[in-house]
């Protein structure tokens, strides 16, 4: 990790980006590779922080009026197979099951010839097949809508090549899907959790977001229209931090999904669904991250004050633990984001420098070190993650014990500010805009990386007018795109569409503007 963290630091922190990103899980102790090939082994740290994510989203998501249930991992390929477009989107990444047991044959555990499966089962991609299946079962007047639900899940895509948290082969996530009766309430729908997750992210996740539509060609399998959030990483690629996607009533014609109008007529649902991932997890790393670790807010950091006694094998260590023990009750009493301080007394039988790096590289957001003169004084010296270092110097600051305690959620509240203004001042300052042609974009953005988990040049994105060309004009926009590893992210919500020029593909007058990046 000290290399690939020097060379961050040496390059400011984005020609060695990927392999800082795999250093700081690594050492933070957040996740590993599993014998499986592409899927992950979240471990307790990493798992902690995405309870903490999995808490307060979940709350969001019931006070919006959402039941939590749960649906099976196993999908039989008829259901997915009944929407064309669906299956097609997500062909080369599922998992089938074909047979039910194993059979010793010739020395080898092989599959049983004879249990094959009448019909293969899909490893559940994502479940809006056999949802709207139990939907055609549920719904059966306009008095059963609106229908919302939840479900907390695994999910596999058998991606080929992965990374720890951002593209793994399996994955953890929530997605809701909700039917209504009308375009009106399910677009309503779709935008009202688009904004979930836009507060969410910033509030909580101290990450910035642009949320906005998704074009024709980066829209969910099946999907009418599909929404993003997109937060820019310090290598400046957008990450997709969420989606929403309004569907219709294309999953409804496909699953059956009726019902019987006040007028006694039936007619098709309108569909939607949405979801987030533990992918989180990898922005808040790339979002916030330094040269010493991971830098977590303290909104979802699983402790957010750590005490590290000095001991020293002394007779005064008796004291400095027992200081410790009560400093941590009296701080694990404090109010901070609407719950408890989450404070951790480090007493493990290992130095104290070695623990005190630990959590720095872990991303604990305030890290307290008490030795006999703080018990003496009656103080705390801690350190502050966000903000751990003054040039190479390591600052550390001291307050009198009853200030600390006192002052503990408002230091918490700081830190979580000062972390979402940094990275907004990142994203605000490197959106670029004023380029009137594509041969500009290539120039601003340059040759492609011969490979994704290559570094480069930090560009940020681009923002431009285009005139949201379909059909073969969008797929030529698309290939020209690849070429230099670009996408469009999404069309910003809310913008103006006054004075937009040209759409720097076509030629034509600009009716919006786009956002343009590499991406995760």
């Amino acid at each position: 990790m000290q290399r690939a963290l020097s060379e961050h630091r040496a390059t400011g922190g984005r020609s060695n980006f990927p392999n800082w990103y795999q250093a700081v899980v690594r050492e933070a102790d957040m996740a590993e590779n599993s014998p499986v090939r592409g899927s992950m082994i979240i471990k307790p740290w990493g798992y902690g922080v995405w309870e903490q994510i999995q808490k307060d989203l979940d709350r969001r998501i019931k006070e919006t009026g959402h039941e939590n249930c749960y649906f099976p991992l196993f999908i039989p390929l008829s259901f997915i197979a009944k929407e064309a477009s669906h299956v097609e989107g997500f062909a080369k990444e599922m998992a089938i099951v074909t047979h039910h047991r194993l059979k010793n044959i010739d020395g080898k555990l092989q599959p049983d010839p004879d249990s094959k499966l009448e019909e293969p089962l899909v490893v559940r991609p994502t479940s809006e097949t056999i949802i709207g299946d139990a939907f055609s079962r549920w719904v059966k007047s306009h008095r059963d809508l609106p229908l919302l639900i939840n479900q907390w899940a695994n999910v596999v895509r058998w991606e080929m090549r992965t990374r720890l948290f951002l593209r793994t082969a399996e994955f953890l996530w929530q997605e809701g899907h909700t039917a209504h009766a009308d375009a009106e309430d399910a677009m309503a729908e779709t935008l009202r959790m688009l904004d979930v997750y836009r507060d969410f992210s910033e509030s909580v996740l101290a990450m910035p977001v642009i949320a906005g539509e998704k074009s024709a060609n980066e829209r969910f399998p099946g999907a009418v229209s599909t929404f993003s959030i997109e937060a820019m990483m310090q290598d400046g690629k957008a990450l997709q931090a969420g989606t929403s996607h309004y569907l219709g009533t294309h999953f409804a014609e496909a699953q059956n999904i009726r019902f019987q109008n006040e007028a006694g007529e039936h007619t098709w649902c309108h569909t939607t669904s949405w979801g987030v991932s533990t992918r989180l997890i990898g922005g808040v790393i790339m979002t916030h991250g330094d040269d010493d670790g991971l830098r977590l807010p303290p909104a979802i950091a699983p402790k957010q004050i750590v005490i590290v006694p000095m001991l020293r094998g002394k007779p005064e260590d008796g004291d400095v633990l027992g200081y410790c023990q009560a400093l941590a009750s009296a701080l694990s009493r404090e109010t901070a984001f609407n719950e408890r301080i989450r404070v951790q007394l480090d007493t493990k039988d290992i130095k104290s420098a070695d623990k005190r790096w630990n959590w720095v590289r872990r991303g604990a957001p305030v890290i307290i070190e008490i030795g006999p003169r703080d018990v003496a004084n009656g103080q705390v010296t801690f350190m502050r993650r966000d903000q751990l270092r003054d040039g190479d110097k390591v600052k550390s600051h001291g307050m009198p014990r009853d200030q600390f305690v006192g002052e503990a959620a408002q230091l918490l509240t700081a830190i979580q500010t000062r972390l979402y203004a940094e990275a907004k001042t990142r994203l605000d300052g490197n959106i670029h805009s004023g380029i009137s042609d594509f041969a500009g974009v290539a120039d601003y953005f340059g040759a492609a990386a011969g490979d994704d988990d290559e570094g480069g040049e930090f560009k940020g994105w681009v923002r431009t007018g285009w005139s949201n060309p379909s059909g073969a004009a969008l797929d030529a926009v698309e290939q020209k795109l690849k070429q230099l590893k670009l996408s469009i992210r999404n069309a910003p919500l809310g913008q103006s569409h006054a004075s937009l020029g040209k759409c720097i593909f076509t030629g034509e007058a600009a009716t919006q503007e786009i956002l343009i990046a590499r991406s995760y």
